[in-house]
């Protein structure tokens, strides 16, 4: 069950202990993963949003929503496990993504891009996005990953300021694939389809809006709850 919370309670802890806020704060245009060190008031007051009204709609969310699942409190994980975690599901399906849609997307801008400009600027932040991940997931992998392992058992104070410097590398590349995904979603209109869209149209938009709502899970994990446990 999740703590009070209040005001000055930041996005991400918010959504370490209730999950499914997430939702909620999609549905407001809320960043609850870069954005998740900011505080509930902050975040709210960046988008110009009624206070009063958006925490009490939230409280009322999680009266609605808060019920016992199976949902694995990922605060409550071990590094190791939760590191197994993301490498197995959100690198894998990122990475599989990116590259079964690369032809699609492809697709779409040539054949659809003369009345559909934008496809065009859709596919460039698309192939700087997959770009991006697959340098940032090899770093993650073959050195940051590494050296969170080696802190657990050796716990030494060297290795804690080698991690810190890594993970603020992290945290910076993880705001620039944010920014990315944002210019996307507003390019895309939300993800809205025009009605005389081909399938493979709506397929591109329905797919990029799945990857999307993965990474946001994806670097909730890690600034939120992984990282956290070696910045403090």
């Amino acid at each position: 069950m999740i703590e009070k919370f209040n005001r000055t309670t930041t996005i991400g802890e918010i959504v370490a202990a209730f999950p499914q806020s997430s939702d909620f704060f999609k549905h407001f245009k809320i960043d609850f993963c870069c954005g998740g060190k900011k505080t509930l008031e902050q975040a709210i007051a960046d988008r110009k949003l009624p206070a009063d009204e958006i925490v009490k709609k939230l409280e009322q969310f999680y009266l609605e929503n808060n019920r016992s699942t199976d949902e694995t409190d990922w605060r409550m994980v071990e590094s190791e496990k939760l590191l197994h975690h993301i490498i197995s599901v959100h690198h894998h399906f990122a990475l599989s993504e990116v590259k079964q849609m690369t032809p699609y997307v492809k697709k779409v801008a040539l054949v659809h891009g003369k009345h559909h400009p934008h496809l065009h600027q859709l596919l460039a932040l698309f192939t700087e996005l997959k770009e991006e991940l697959y340098e940032h997931f090899e770093k993650e992998e073959t050195a940051v990953f590494p050296k969170i392992l080696k802190y657990e058992k050796e716990k030494s104070e060297q290795s804690r300021i080698e991690l810190q410097i890594l993970i603020n590398s992290l945290e910076d590349e993880h705001n620039a694939a944010g920014k990315i995904l944002k210019k996307i979603r507003m390019l895309t209109n939300d993800y809205h389809v025009p009605e005389s869209a081909c399938g493979t149209y709506r397929l591109v938009y329905n797919r990029l809006e799945m990857l999307e709502d993965d990474m946001f899970q994806h670097i909730h994990l890690e600034n939120n709850i992984l990282f956290p446990r070696y910045l403090s």
